[in-house]
């Protein structure tokens, strides 16, 4: 089975969809950007650390591709551009800037999500790749009013913020590249966190104010006995009426995952939107009760105060940016997402999950600082560099026997190749090929204490800690290959050059 090649994996969405993708034994790589202070693999390895813990088992590890969708190549060098073109067979486009108004348009959000598409689709043309998954908004419909369907987009429609405008863009040319096959659009509403634990990543939109009472509501004095703060209110130029369409992002990964995997659902446009909106005032009365202040007043709409008070001021100026957010949402048809999806129904988004949510944020700190970097007790990929730097050079030589292949789950896993020769192994490649007929299969923790020399792959497959996949007569012949990878590669004679 090919790879997915999933963009923006770091975000809400994308480690949701990532986990989902995971759990259903979907090979996936991952298109990530190193940070200022953690490695694009330490990054995908924080992440993993949480479903690993939450679920409480190792899930399989993507193939990490280091790069960046606003660089000319996706940022790849020879080597992983090279694989991600032999080995990806579709591509879920889900990174994009969420930022609302740009300062030119060489800046975001017009250089991810326009400059940042126009590459990934170069990349699929260049590929060879057909199958395209584009995460798109249903605020493509701008300042509509009344009902928008699934199969309209660019109607002449006015914009509230040039995040809007280029998610048009962006699926705009989706559409027009007729290399790929039928694209499948996903338009999500507003995403909120988990329906569940309230878990997030991502703080914009209603977290936004949230954060933003929350923080003036410290300033502010608080009864000794109630808890509850008095003698402050704001004027909100809102009636209470106005609509949003707020969705778990567990149901938008959920909803995502399904259609991803049923090839008959390909080739739509899916509004990714709940069956009821919230209003207004159910958001103003869920602020007011999770932080006690019960100072809002809805004024009606365009209301703006001539004589504001200070905690005014300092909320409409640091809630401008939003301006455009509040306001009334049209209808979003849900036709194809309910016929595809009827089985995964959209929890309802009420009172009781919007107060949990703001529970789970308030006590979580909002966005904190970035977390440590993630130190491995044992990585697996710097074991095994010798041998993957010998693949490298081994990329065109023929014949090749692609046999063999070894996926180690959990922290510091991943999946790879086992090149053999004659019943040697004489290189490793990353990922799991297609004509991988035996999968060796183990955990982080049981690869570690074999290659560190407490335990023998004898030992482990005879325990069951590690299992041969496709072929379980060939356990003697596993054993063999992989007792090998504990020695050091003799370097390649005649090393090739690399072909993209």
């Amino acid at each position: 089975m090919p790879y997915y090649l999933l963009t923006g994996a770091t975000g809400l969405l994308g480690n949701y969809l990532l986990r989902d993708l995971l759990r259903a034994n979907v090979p996936v790589a991952v298109l990530v950007r190193p940070s200022r202070r953690q490695s694009a693999r330490q990054r995908v390895e924080l992440l993993l650390a949480k479903w690993d813990e939450e679920y409480g088992e190792a899930l399989p590890r993507p193939v990490v591709l280091e790069g960046d969708i606003t660089q000319e190549d996706l940022g790849l060098d020879a080597n992983n551009l090279r694989w991600a073109a032999e080995h990806c067979g579709a591509i879920i486009n889900n990174a994009a800037s969420l930022t609302f108004h740009a300062t030119s348009e060489a800046g975001e959000p017009y250089r991810s999500n326009i400059t940042g598409t126009k590459n990934v689709l170069e990349f699929a043309r260049s590929a060879g790749i057909r199958e395209f998954h584009h995460v798109s908004t249903a605020y493509v419909a701008g300042l509509r009013s009344g009902r928008c369907l699934e199969t309209e987009l660019n109607v002449g429609q006015e914009f509230g913020n040039d995040y809007e405008k280029t998610k048009v863009t962006s699926e705009q040319l989706v559409r027009e590249a007729d290399f790929i096959e039928q694209p499948t659009v996903y338009r999500p509403a507003i995403i909120i966190g988990d329906s569940q634990t309230g878990y997030t990543t991502t703080y914009h939109g209603f977290y936004a104010a949230l954060q933003l009472a929350h923080t003036l509501s410290q300033t502010l004095h608080r009864d000794d006995d109630t808890g509850l703060i008095a003698g402050q209110s704001v004027r909100l130029s809102l009636d209470g009426h106005e609509t949003k369409n707020l969705v778990p992002v567990d149901w938008v990964s959920s909803a995502m995952t399904h259609i991803i995997l049923h090839r008959e659902w390909h080739g739509q446009t899916y509004h990714l939107t709940p069956k009821h909106p919230v209003t207004m005032r159910l958001i103003r009365d869920v602020l007011e009760h999770s932080i006690g202040f019960y100072g809002a007043q809805l004024c009606g709409s365009g209301f703006m105060p001539s004589d504001p008070t200070d905690v005014e001021a300092l909320f409409h100026e640091h809630i401008r940016i939003y301006n455009s957010y509040w306001r009334m949402d049209p209808e979003f048809d849900r036709t194809n997402i309910e016929r595809a999806t009827a089985h995964i129904p959209c929890p309802e988004v009420d009172r009781t999950m919007l107060l949990r949510l703001s529970r789970v944020a308030i006590q979580g700190g909002f966005p904190t600082p970035s977390k440590k970097p993630l130190e491995l007790e044992f990585d697996a990929t710097q074991f095994l560099q010798s041998w993957l730097d010998q693949g490298e050079q081994l990329v065109v030589q023929n014949p090749r026997e692609r046999q063999w292949a070894l996926d180690v789950r959990g922290p510091g896993g991943g999946q790879w190749e086992l090149v053999v020769r004659r019943g040697q192994l004489v290189a490793v490649e990353m990922g799991l090929h297609n004509e991988s007929s035996t999968i060796c299969r183990t955990d982080a923790d049981t690869f570690a204490e074999i290659m560190q020399g407490r335990l023998t792959w004898q030992t482990a497959f005879a325990t069951g800690a590690a299992q041969v996949i496709g072929d379980s007569a060939a356990t003697r012949e596993a054993t063999s290959l992989l007792s090998q990878l504990a020695d050091v590669p003799v370097p390649s004679e005649t090393p090739q050059p690399q072909t993209v």
